[in-house]
């Protein structure tokens, strides 16, 4: 089973959780997902209740520490998405993003110009998981 940090937008906007709670749920048929709280519809913009912004980062970045793989739905801008993306590329982790063409918006040229990035660009879910999946299981006999 492959350890995998989810990363999606929270305090930049919670516009997508509706697809982060569907890809979360796929993902963990299989894997274990150590940040599954992303996809809690509870989860607000204001970020968590009662945690503070320091035991927020120490835990993200041991669960970051911790995965063997990060997979981010990049397609609501997000500073923290960035950062994790960042981290996880210096630490040498399988880096896969998922962006949503129809969704009006456009991506960074540091995710789509970067080629330690796997990005899937999609329109829609079904097609975009099948994709994911078979990304996740090339590196299953890697950890």
């Amino acid at each position: 089973m492959i350890k995998i940090y989810f990363a999606g937008s929270i305090r930049g906007g919670r516009d997508d959780q509706q697809i982060y709670y569907q890809i979360i749920e796929f993902l963990k048929k299989d894997h274990t997902v150590l940040t599954e709280h992303i996809s809690d519809a509870k989860l607000t913009a204001k970020g968590e209740d009662g945690n503070n912004d320091q035991w927020i980062y120490e835990r993200d970045m041991q669960w970051l520490n911790d995965a063997d793989a990060l997979v981010a739905e990049v397609t609501n801008p997000s500073l923290g998405v960035g950062y994790e993306i960042g981290k996880a590329e210096e630490a040498g982790k399988m880096i896969i993003c998922l962006f949503r063409e129809n969704a009006g918006r456009n991506l960074s040229a540091m995710i789509a110009g970067n080629n330690n990035i796997k990005l899937i660009r999609y329109t829609e879910l079904s097609s975009m998981l099948k994709e994911l999946s078979r990304n996740l299981e090339s590196i299953k006999h890697k950890v």
